[in-house]
């Protein structure tokens, strides 16, 4: 097993000036802060930003604990079920004795196991059902349709980034005071409709809970997680740098940490290649010749499905934090990404035709919060003759190159740093609109630039 230590990409953002050399010490300054304003709090939220792989749930379940312990009812809203059974699971494991309520619609189907498999876990439909539990978690779209309740003194809202404004504002009814914790540098609330019309005001439907909140309430206190337990000391300054420029963040392991490496030597095509330095170094792009492609490009497709079944036959391994002997490199541990869901399914079979089963091959939208060993990207702009605001859109190529706990290999056609300068951003500016983050058009520059210096060809 390779043991090179994986170098950082750039100098870390926070060395002047941002969290001190023990990250562990600085996320539990962190936390400690958050949960003090949380509970002495007298507005109506505090704000967490926190970065990919930080302890968002971890955060969450803290938090809900203590306000639990306080004696004050909680309610805990998250977007999708299956963030809501994922949290109503930690809460349980994390302190046996605490009553949690799981609130459902009525054509809900719980996961198996079931969450109420734990003794202390009630489900129910109506609210009224869950009465005098300490902790209630549901859904925002089904806390919207709950009536003729008291209202909770205390709210947590997970993924707030992810809930726009207007399903903030039929839930806001249900609390006093809300936590508010999510990624701001992921993808922005879906919306079927354009939205250029409400661009920089306040009752703007389709921004985010998080900006909505601050809009109307720009006294709040703002805190972030200044550490991601994911990202290795080679992605976390590029990711910090690319996406987060204004809220820095550190990785929680230094370069050496972890490693990558594999059983069976390399066969010197550019798979296995590119394979090594990604195992080395943390990134590996592996470019094909320039030109103009389908979307579902079938050599970049073929390349993409050929290296993961590369890291599989040459039986990887990796070394890490969690445990002191090597762990398999499996084919559950491996995430592809894609930016359309026929450029998924053409991977998938792909796949399937090299007789790989098992490894997650998703859209960037349902990657979000997910975490694997190895990614392997397909870059949203490959074989593209035009960069068009979905391609650029920031939260995408955050999502796409922040899933890895060791290693990401992006494939891609080459061309793409000369299709930036052809169509540089144009998007207008919005009076308004606060700017938190680059643009796309930037942050694929910066992503691009790293990545050449880890090219097979």
């Amino acid at each position: 097993m390779s043991t090179s230590p994986i170098a950082p990409a750039a100098t870390a953002p926070g060395d002047a000036g941002g969290p001190p050399d023990d990250p562990g010490a600085a996320a539990a300054a962190a936390t400690a802060a958050i949960l003090a304003d949380t509970l002495a709090g007298t507005g109506r939220g505090v704000v967490v930003d926190s970065p990919p792989g930080a302890g968002k749930s971890t955060l969450v379940v803290r938090a809900a604990r203590e306000i639990a312990a306080t004696g004050r009812a909680l309610m805990v809203v998250a977007q999708t079920n299956a963030q809501v059974d994922d949290l109503v699971e930690r809460l349980a494991e994390a302190d046996p004795q605490l009553p949690v309520g799981r609130l459902h619609s009525s054509d809900y189907t719980p996961p198996q196991p079931r969450p109420d498999r734990h003794p202390q876990v009630r489900m129910a439909a109506r609210a009224g059902d869950l009465a005098g539990l300490d902790v209630v978690v549901s859904t925002a779209a089904k806390w919207a349709h709950v009536k003729d309740v008291e209202p909770w003194r205390h709210a947590i809202v997970d993924e707030a980034y992810q809930m726009r404004s207007d399903a903030l504002l039929a839930v806001a009814r249900l609390f006093e005071h809300a936590l508010f914790v999510g990624d701001p540098g992921q993808l922005d609330p879906f919306s079927q409709v354009g939205t250029e019309q409400w661009a920089g005001l306040s009752h703007d439907p389709s921004a985010s809970a998080v900006a909505a909140l601050l809009a109307h309430n720009p006294g709040l206190p703002q805190h972030r997680l200044p550490v991601s337990w994911r990202l290795p000391a080679s992605a976390a300054p590029l990711v910090s740098q690319a996406f987060y420029p204004f809220t820095p963040f550190r990785s929680g392991t230094g370069p050496g940490d972890r490693a990558m490496g594999f059983a069976e030597r390399s066969d010197g095509s550019a798979p296995d290649r590119v394979l090594d330095e990604a195992a080395s170094s943390g990134w590996g792009l592996l470019e094909l010749p320039a030109r103009h492609t389908p979307r579902t490009d079938p050599e970049a497709v073929a390349a993409v499905a050929r290296v993961v079944r590369r890291a599989l036959d040459r039986r990887g391994s990796t070394l890490s934090e969690r445990t002191p002997d090597p762990a398999p490199l499996t084919a559950d541990r491996i995430a592809v990404g894609t930016a359309h869901r026929d450029q998924a399914a053409a991977i998938r079979e792909a796949l399937a035709a090299l007789g790989v089963t098992g490894v997650t091959v998703d859209t960037a939208n349902r990657l979000q919060g997910r975490e694997y060993d190895l990614t392997v990207v397909l870059h949203p702009l490959s074989g593209r003759p035009d960069a068009t605001a979905f391609h650029l859109e920031t939260g995408r190529l955050c999502v796409l190159t922040s899933r890895h706990r060791h290693a990401c290999v992006v494939v891609c056609r080459a061309g793409v740093p000369e299709l930036l300068d052809e169509h540089p951003s144009t998007e207008p500016v919005q009076l308004g609109v606060s700017v938190r983050f680059p643009d796309g058009w930037e942050a694929h520059q910066a992503v691009l630039a790293e990545l050449a210096r880890h090219r097979v060809t």
